[in-house]
């Protein structure tokens, strides 16, 4: 049953599952009723330890007993202790970050940067570059920049007019990247591997051919990790899940998600390499004082909760765990060779069951697929997130039980065969 006061006070741009989760443990929530759910959904890759770690909940509340936010006109030791880790500890590249409040806020950011960085070196005619090149598939936010950036035109719809300057290519396309490069081209942003659109990620091959065209011309090699960063892929950065290592490094780097377990933050990172321009800048330090900003990034209770976070992912190494277990959960599956399930896709805890629409749809009287296979997954006690179409995700915390990945997948086949047997 649906909550009025939702209904007569807050705007109908969400649908919503008829579900209102009331408390949370690990892997597991309640209803207002009482009952238990596996959550495979996350928050959608937000709850890397699952729900109420105790160690952040500590974190948070001693934090919130000291001092919850103070203003960026002042010094928050928190934000460089964070900024450490996440530059030594899980990227292990030189280079600075900026803390916001949400992923869209750290997209928002790597094309500031961007466009900051195609002043400083502008085209042979001296007119500052400004076109990004962004891809199908993608998914970067629903700010009008990111939203723009998003080359999706479902997310577009009834905004116009969009953000000037990007241009969309097919994902994975080599020849099409080379050919779309122009004397106004100035960043290539992409997520290595792609959620929204039913965990599609890049080729080895279109990954180092961005690379090698980033150094050819002088253009920036922007990441969007918001979700498939921090380790849920298997490894700290999700690129590195492709192509291993450091033989690709990325210029900038966005984060959010499971950054803060629930905890509104979002960062982006971008490297020390120098820019090239007069004044010896590096590209870390491209975004001058006044240049941006944020009234709540970075808040000391926001710091508090990511360096929880972090501390417990890097000391009980759960990316490594988070393989063990996409492996397991993709073998698994596979081996049930049901006509309903066409692929699994699985880095880490970052899992894509793409199914048989058009088998789907005559047993669903034309429902989208994905919502309607996640309906009867809700309804027999587990929560997964669809995306697109005809693909179901699974994120579930990194830390997740071998026994409660063998819940999920004997629930999840269970509804897969009952669909079978309508």
């Amino acid at each position: 049953m649906s909550d009025a006061n939702l209904d007569q006070y807050t705007m109908p741009n969400y649908r919503r599952y008829d579900f209102s989760p009331e408390r949370g443990e690990g892997s597991y929530l309640w209803d207002r009723e009482g009952r238990k759910f596996l959550d495979f959904a996350g928050g959608v890759a937000v709850c890397p330890l699952g729900h109420s770690h105790p160690e952040v909940v500590q974190a948070i509340q001693e934090q919130a007993a000291k001092l919850i936010h103070v203003s960026n006109w002042y010094q928050i030791p928190q934000q460089g202790e964070l900024a450490k880790v996440l530059v030594e500890d899980v990227l292990g590249i030189p280079g600075k970050c900026f803390f916001g409040n949400s992923g869209a806020e750290a997209n928002e950011g790597l094309i500031k940067i961007a466009r900051k960085y195609g002043i400083a070196k502008p085209a042979a005619d001296g007119t500052p570059r400004h076109e990004i090149l962004t891809f199908t598939g993608s998914f970067h936010g629903r700010t009008f920049a990111t939203m723009t950036a998003t080359a999706q035109e479902k997310v577009h719809g009834g905004f116009g007019p969009l953000v000037p300057g990007f241009k969309y290519l097919p994902f994975n396309d080599v020849a099409a990247l080379e050919a779309a490069i122009t004397p106004n081209t100035v960043a290539i942003m992409m997520e290595p591997v792609q959620g929204e659109s039913g965990i599609m990620p890049a080729t080895p091959e279109f990954l180092r051919a961005a690379a090698k065209l980033r150094d050819q011309h002088d253009l920036l090699l922007l990441l969007d990790e918001i979700q498939c960063g921090l380790g849920r892929t298997g490894e700290f950065g999700g690129w590195r899940a492709i192509v291993p290592g450091d033989e690709i490094l990325p210029d900038a780097i966005s984060w959010a998600k499971s950054i803060g377990s629930g905890y509104a933050l979002g960062s982006f990172w971008a490297r020390k390499r120098p820019v090239g321009d007069a004044a010896g800048t590096d590209l870390c330090d491209i975004l001058a004082a006044g240049s941006h900003g944020s009234t709540y990034g970075g808040s000391p209770l926001a710091c508090a909760t990511a360096l929880a976070t972090l501390k417990v992912i890097l000391r009980d190494q759960l990316q490594v765990h988070a393989k063990q277990l996409g492996s397991t959960i993709a073998d698994t599956a596979t081996s049930w060779e049901l006509p309903i399930l066409k692929a699994v896709r699985a880095f880490g805890c970052m899992i894509g069951f793409e199914l048989n629409g058009p088998f789907i749809e005559t047993k669903s009287n034309g429902a989208m697929p994905s919502i309607w296979i996640g309906q009867l997954c809700l309804d027999a006690g587990l929560l997964v997130v669809p995306a697109g179409p005809n693909v179901v995700r699974w994120l579930p915390p990194l830390n997740a039980t071998t026994v409660e990945i063998e819940e999920g997948l004997s629930i999840f086949k269970n509804v897969l065969e009952s669909v079978a047997d309508r």
